[in-house]
C-alpha cells in the first residue's frame, strides 16, 4: 500500500516526505537510525479510527466517537469515548504502544526522544508499553487548556445531583515523553555523535517547561481542514522544535491524520516524514500542510508565546494561501 506522496520544499532548504501506508508496515522497511525524533498525536482507543468508526463520524452518527451538542451557536468537535473501552480493549491499548514502541526503536538513533499526545485517563497503559518496549520514560509536558472532556452530572439524573461531576472537567493533556536509551557513556558525548540525548532549549537562558499555556486550536487552523483532533501550530511548534537539540536531523510523524505536525516541522525548518493510513486524510495532506505552515511566519516555536503583530501577518498570508490552493484546485 506504501506510495510516497510528495516530497515539499520550504523556501529550498527543508525537505518532507508524505507516505499513504500503515506506519507499522512502513517502519519495517526502514533503515536503522534513521529518525532523530517523534512527535505524534496516535489513536488512543485503537477503536476509534478504524474505518467503520471513522465512517460514523463523518457521518454524524457517532458510534465510539461522542458528537457533542451545539452550545450558543459553537459546534464543537467529535470526542472518543475512552469510557467505552472494554476491559480487553484496554489491555490491548498496553499492547498495541508496546507493539508501536517495538517498531520505532530500531529505526530512531540512540537517545532519540519521542512525544506522544496522550489523555489522563489511558496515560499508565501507554507508558507501560513504551517501557517493555525498552524506552526511558521521561515524564510529560502538560499542555493547559480548557477542555470539554469530564465534569458531567450522573446522566439521567442531572436534576437530582445538581452539585455532582462524575470526573473532573479536563484542563490538561499530557504529550508523554519517552527516550530511546543513549548509545554513549554520556549525554555530551551522545549529542556529539548522534545529535541526540537531550531536549533543545526555549532559549539559552530559558529551559523547555514541562507545562505550556495552549489554548484552542484557533479557527484561522481549524477551517484549513476538519479533523476531529487537530492540535494549534503554537504548542506543536514548541514541541517538534524541543526534539533535535542542536536543529539536525529528521523528525517522524507515523500518524499524519490533518498534517499540523509536518506543517510545525516545515515552519520551523526540520525534515520530516509523515505516514498516514486513511484515504480521506492523506489526499489532503499537501494543502493542508502548505496553508499551516504558512501561518504566523516569525513563529517557530524559539517562545512560548506567539507575537499579535505575527498573527496579523499571518492571517494575510492564510488569506493569499487559501486562494492559491482553491485556484489550484478547480
Amino acid at each position: 500500500m506504501d506510495s510516497l506522496s510528495t516530497i515539499g520544499e520550504n523556501h529550498g532548504m527543508t525537505r518532507y516526505e508524505l507516505h499513504h501506508a500503515n506506519c507499522f508496515e512502513w517502519l519495517k522497511d526502514q533503515p536503522a537510525n534513521s529518525f532523530h525524533g517523534v512527535c505524534t498525536d496516535p489513536p488512543f482507543g485503537i477503536v476509534e479510527f478504524l474505518p467503520h468508526e471513522m465512517a460514523k463520524m463523518r457521518s454524524g452518527r457517532g458510534g465510539v466517537w461522542r458528537l457533542p451538542p451545539t452550545i450558543g451557536g459553537s459546534k464543537r468537535d467529535p470526542l472518543p469515548r475512552f469510557t467505552t473501552l472494554s476491559d480487553k480493549e484496554r489491555e490491548h491499548v498496553q499492547v498495541y504502544f508496546r507493539e508501536l514502541g517495538e517498531a520505532l526503536h530500531p529505526v530512531l538513533v540512540p537517545g532519540a526522544h519521542i512525544l506522544l499526545a496522550g489523555t489522563p485517563m489511558l496515560q499508565h497503559l501507554v507508558q507501560m508499553g513504551f517501557a517493555e518496549a525498552g524506552f526511558e520514560v521521561r515524564g510529560a509536558i502538560m499542555r493547559l487548556y480548557r477542555g470539554f472532556r469530564g465534569g458531567d452530572r450522573p446522566k439521567l439524573a442531572e436534576a437530582e445531583f445538581p452539585e455532582v461531576c462524575v470526573t473532573p472537567r479536563g484542563n490538561y493533556e499530557p504529550w508523554m515523553l519517552f527516550r530511546k536509551p543513549i548509545g554513549e557513556r554520556t549525554v555530551a558525548e551522545n549529542l556529539r555523535r548522534w545529535g541526540t540525548g537531550a531536549l533543545r532549549r526555549i532559549a539559552v537562558d530559558q529551559p523547555l517547561p514541562d507545562i505550556i499555556q495552549s489554548g484552542k486550536t484557533p479557527q484561522i487552523e481549524e477551517s484549513v481542514f476538519n479533523h476531529p483532533t487537530m492540535k494549534p501550530q503554537h504548542l506543536l511548534r514548541i514541541l517538534a522544535r524541543s526534539l533535535l537539540p542542536t536543529g539536525e536531523g529528521r523528525i517522524l510523524e507515523p500518524f499524519a491524520g490533518s498534517g499540523s505536525t509536518i506543517a510545525a516541522c516545515e515552519a520551523i525548518g526540520y525534515d520530516s516524514v509523515g505516514i498516514e493510513v486513511d484515504d480521506e486524510y492523506f489526499t489532503a495532506l499537501e494543502p493542508n500542510i502548505a496553508a499551516l505552515s504558512a501561518l504566523y511566519p516569525t513563529f517557530k516555536g524559539q517562545r512560548l508565546e506567539l507575537d499579535p503583530q505575527s498573527d496579523q501577518l499571518s492571517n494575510k498570508r492564510q488569506q493569499r494561501s487559501q486562494r492559491g490552493i482553491q485556484s489550484a484546485l478547480l
